[in-house]
């Protein structure tokens, strides 16, 4: 006999709601997920302070800088020990921007958090986001523009374009949201500026500008991907708008890597951006050390009244001279969340020519009368340090063969600055390469191989040092963007 089914009809107050209950489960479960994800960026960034402190402690004690001065009991002419001695005093030359990446990696969570948007992408002023290129590789410019364009739109960017600024014009997709730039070959620059400066300034004039002073320009060079968290950044940065000028972290160990050793070796820049360049745009919001050429995001009408229009001397490394000028202006900095991918040169020679181009258009930077001294002294001294580094590197060797007294702190402060500079390549690696991604024994193999390449690196820092300091400065080389492409190097005309 089959059961009877009875019909019960229950009151509407016993019968469960539902939604609520999806909604408040939803909201436990994303308030649970938000607080394990704090704790787990927190303990990364602990660890890491951790290692950094362990790493200063372990150079101090081998150094025995702990302890007092150097022992001697070899007598040297006057002369030799005076030479001996200033050469000791080389590592003070770095000390200060060893001073600024320590604080940048203690003071700030060098493990963030995902970055939330504080507004709208609807509300945010109009982007551009500017490509500056020579128009020697079409297919990458046109890969990446692609890229980049997809990137914003997956963002929620309504009100932006990217516009891309050639001296050669390139078969670019037709898009309302794409605009070449092609510069004439007979533009010149009231001051004379050159190259990458050169086509910057054209974006500039008045009769091709289409920009609103109020609008931003986020600059890129031709291999430049942006991330979801880059623009997420950029955004809140011009949502808030307290600042004219910003830049963020570029890491360049991302998809496929051609070469190991130039991006093992570039791991130093990416803690450099994490260190010092973080801790001088969040505590003095200043480019003190200076700053890079891409991955700059600058309010139009401020960028106008800096201009890159700065003569040759101001063309060779014309992201610093620019940010020099701006400091000097009274214009404010600042750090933005997000990182942006690149590629490290892909040659060993192309990444010396690229050092060597670095050190001589910071050199015509430094000793430009235009940039008052208490502008770029922090610079300066960066330069300097840099430029005596053969020096510093054969006085370490020479102290343990011909030792000679030296004050305790001497040796406190060569310990520090060597510790914080070892480091560096150990959390640039870590920070490039992400252990989530590798896995612990692919990372410790990436942490060992940049280790390892430490000398050679220095022994290529140490030949574009030597390379940079003699013949022509006014020379922009360019690093090869595609595997077999010729080299390039451009010269002053």
């Amino acid at each position: 006999m089959a059961p009877k089914l009875i019909e019960v009809t229950l009151p509407k107050a016993v019968i469960p709601r539902r939604r609520g209950i999806c909604k408040k489960g939803t909201m436990v479960v994303s308030w649970v997920s938000s607080a394990f994800s704090e704790t787990l960026h927190t303990t990364k960034h602990v660890a890491h302070v951790c290692l950094l402190l362990i790493v200063v402690a372990l150079f101090e004690v081998g150094a025995g800088g702990l302890w007092g001065g150097t022992p001697t009991t070899a007598a040297y002419p006057p002369l030799v020990t005076l030479l001996f001695q200033l050469l000791r005093l080389l590592p003070l030359l770095a000390l200060p921007q060893a001073v600024f990446n320590f604080l940048g990696f203690i003071c700030f969570n060098a493990f963030p958090e995902r970055a939330k948007l504080k507004g709208s992408p609807l509300l945010a002023p109009f982007l551009c986001l500017r490509v500056v290129t020579r128009g020697d590789y079409p297919d990458l410019v046109r890969t990446n523009v692609n890229r980049n364009l997809n990137t914003c739109l997956r963002v929620g960017l309504e009100k932006f374009m990217i516009e891309v600024v050639t001296d050669k014009k390139i078969d670019l997709p037709e898009n309302q949201r794409i605009r070449q730039v092609v510069v004439p070959s007979s533009y010149r620059p009231k001051s004379g500026a050159l190259f990458k400066a050169r086509a910057l300034q054209y974006c500039l004039e008045e009769d091709v500008n289409v920009l609103a002073d109020t609008d931003w320009i986020v600059h890129l060079d031709e291999e430049t991907l942006a991330t979801e968290a880059a623009m997420r950044g950029i955004l809140n940065f011009v949502i808030e708008g307290r600042h004219q000028f910003g830049q963020g972290l570029i890491t360049y160990a991302n998809e496929n890597i051609q070469n190991w050793f130039t991006t093992l070796a570039d791991s130093f820049r990416v803690s450099d951006d994490m260190g010092k360049l973080r801790f001088q745009f969040k505590v003095f919001h200043k480019p003190l050390f200076g700053w890079k050429g891409s991955y700059v995001v600058t309010q139009t009408g401020a960028e106008r009244r800096v201009t890159f229009d700065h003569g040759p001397d101001g063309s060779v490394a014309e992201d610093n001279y620019f940010g020099m000028v701006a400091l000097r202006d009274g214009y404010s900095f600042d750090f933005i969340e997000g990182e942006m991918w690149e590629k490290s040169p892909f040659t060993i020679y192309d990444f010396l020519q690229q050092r060597k181009r670095w050190l001589q258009g910071i050199l015509l930077v430094v000793h430009s009368s235009h940039i008052p001294v208490s502008t770029k002294w922090l610079l300066a001294v960066s330069l300097y340090s840099w430029i005596t580094m053969p020096l510093a590197l054969a006085s370490v060797v020479l102290s343990t063969i011909f030792p000679v007294p030296v004050p305790g702190f001497i040796n406190v402060i060569a310990a520090f600055v060597g510790a914080v500079n070892f480091y560096m390549y150990i959390f640039g690696v870590i920070k490039s390469f992400r252990v989530d991604r590798l896995g612990w024994l692919r990372m410790t193999m990436c942490v060992a191989g940049a280790l390892i390449t430490m000398p050679f690196n220095f022994l290529v820092e140490n030949i574009a040092v030597v390379r940079g300091l003699v013949g022509n400065k006014h020379k922009f080389y360019i690093v090869d963007k595609v595997m077999g492409a010729p080299d390039k190097v451009v010269s002053t005309v």
